[in-house]
């Protein structure tokens, strides 16, 4: 498919009532976090659908599609970009890499990166210094600070939490609630698989912790321990 033909089916794919309701959802009114974004009303199924028609697609025809207006079409490029840099050498994930961390701009809300954060930037750092998260972490974009924090799933998943925790502590007193959600999902990610990697956070920077975040971050708890942290809020 090339750009012409994706632009069709996606708009074909649309629906005007749930493109009204999604820009609700995504916070897109003035002075929101969305603030201007549109979209098409596309199911994400349905986006998946249509992502896996293109995934041949150039780079440089991705990201004209990341480039976007549509929401919906951004998230396909996403998903394109994932599946390639999944199939990549390591020149062609240098490429993504690059591509990714260039476009941060358009990769503007909540759900374009925790669809793809974890997938392109998690990885590609595995084995080599990872000090851009720490430099997307004191971002003044929010979602590059987002970026940082779910980049680190990557490695959670692999048993691994020193840069989630140094992340997570970086933005313990960020401002914006999409920030406390995604530290404390993370947080809750670790719990997961370790309880006592996590309550040792916990005990040591509670108090400094938003509300929001510490009731992320215990949600699995057993009810008497979850009681105990809210608690200490």
């Amino acid at each position: 498919m090339n750009l012409t033909q994706i632009h069709k089916e996606m708009k074909a794919a649309g629906n005007a009532e749930r493109a009204a309701h999604a820009q609700g959802f995504f916070k897109t009114g003035k002075g929101q976090y969305g603030e201007g974004d549109r979209f098409l009303g596309i199911r994400v199924p349905v986006t998946r659908t249509i992502a896996r028609k293109c995934r041949e697609l150039s780079l440089k025809q991705t990201t004209r599609l990341l480039h976007s207006v549509y929401h919906e079409e951004r998230l396909l490029a996403l998903f394109v970009l994932v599946w390639q840099f999944q199939r990549s050498d390591d020149s062609g994930q240098t490429e993504i890499y690059n591509l990714y961390l260039d476009n941060t701009s358009f990769i503007n809300n909540w759900d374009l990166v925790d669809s793809s954060a974890h997938l392109i930037v998690g990885p590609w750092l595995e084995n080599r210094p990872r000090k851009i998260l720490t430099e997307l972490a004191v971002s003044g974009t929010l979602w590059e600070r987002r970026i940082a924090m779910m980049a680190t799933y990557h490695f959670i998943r692999q048993n691994e939490y020193s840069d989630t925790l140094k992340i997570a502590k970086i933005l313990l007193q960020d401002d914006h609630d999409l920030i406390h959600k995604s530290v404390g999902w993370m947080l809750r990610e670790i719990g997961n698989r370790d309880l006592e990697t996590e309550e040792v956070f916990l005990k040591k920077h509670i108090l400094k912790m938003p509300r929001t975040m510490v009731r992320y971050a215990i949600e699995k708890f057993p009810e008497e321990l979850r009681l105990h942290y809210l608690k200490m809020k």
